[in-house]
């Protein structure tokens, strides 16, 4: 079923949802919680942000950068919020640089799924074109595979898809058949939405997947491949959707929402001629985020 947030005046003008958003924070390269925060806050979304580590840049592109680890200080953090009775409409987790993390928030998610049935979302950040990242583990692997039976939303990648079914990577295009096959797949894992972001189709056009398990219905957002690749745009696709969600939105139109805004905001910083490693030019487009007339594309899959 679509979220609604439990509360007597949840969609009320004095009401501000709040969402806890566990990733690492980049000083510079726009991503994580860099571009979590500004797209979720002009979405007029509270955001409580927990940070897994602090980094000078993102690790691409940059050289040697400066990295600490808080691990060990997230039990400390968690446990203050808790004692001071916070309450979420949302927890959402994104990249986890250890087991331990995962397992730290493993435990987030049942302490606070008690106190007000929070909507999960968990971006399974861990692999892309065929590989796990090289800071990622199978034993990470598999803690991952847990954490995501513990959401209500995930949102992977092609790659990050077939590492959680366990099953051999696919290149190249992907139809409609087994489009349905590993969002079902996945759905039987837990989660009662899945997107699937970054799938090429036969036709060569590029496509964002969706299913949702009450509904039992399929959905497809068609967008142009532009030639250039950006750190944090997952991050930023997964914001937006959360964001649709925690506003009202339907899967499909949260997923239309999330493919046109980043489409717009990668489409911008090729225009520009941004160096790749800065990240999408978030700055001069936030504001289509409030843009209520949007024309929807959103296809269903058959």
């Amino acid at each position: 079923m679509y979220f609604t947030i439990a509360k007597e005046d949840a969609f009320m003008d004095n009401y501000v949802p709040k969402i806890a958003a566990i990733h690492d924070l980049s000083g510079f390269g726009r991503c994580s919680l860099m571009v979590i925060i500004p797209v979720l806050s002009t979405m007029g979304i509270q955001v409580c942000p927990v940070p897994t580590a602090i980094l000078s840049t993102h690790s691409g592109g940059f050289g040697k950068f400066s990295f600490t680890d808080l691990t060990d200080n997230m039990d400390d953090y968690i446990s203050h919020w808790k004692s001071i009775g916070i309450k979420f409409d949302c927890i959402y987790s994104g990249f986890l640089g250890s087991e331990r993390q995962i397992d730290i928030i493993s435990n987030f998610f049942k302490d606070f799924k008690l106190k007000s049935n929070p909507l999960i979302v968990v971006d399974p950040v861990m692999a892309d074109h065929g590989k796990l990242y090289a800071t990622y583990t199978i034993e990470m692997k598999q803690k991952m595979e847990l954490l995501v039976r513990k959401a209500d939303i995930i949102t992977p990648n092609l790659t990050e898809t077939y590492f959680l079914l366990n099953e051999p990577y696919h290149e190249g295009a992907v139809d409609e058949k087994e489009m349905k096959r590993i969002l079902k797949k996945l759905s039987q894992m837990g989660p009662s939405m899945i997107v699937i972001t970054g799938i090429m189709e036969k036709c060569n056009h590029r496509c964002n997947i969706g299913y949702d398990k009450c509904k039992d219905k399929y959905w497809k957002v068609r967008y142009k491949q532009i030639p250039a690749d950006y750190p944090g745009t997952g991050d930023v696709f997964a914001s937006v959707l959360t964001g649709g969600f925690l506003t009202g939105d339907s899967l499909p139109v949260a997923m239309d929402r999330a493919t046109q805004f980043l489409y717009a905001a990668i489409k911008e910083t090729y225009r520009c001629k941004t160096p790749n490693r800065e990240g999408i030019l978030l700055e001069k487009v936030l504001g289509l985020l409030n843009n209520r007339n949007i024309k929807y594309s959103y296809e269903a899959i058959s």
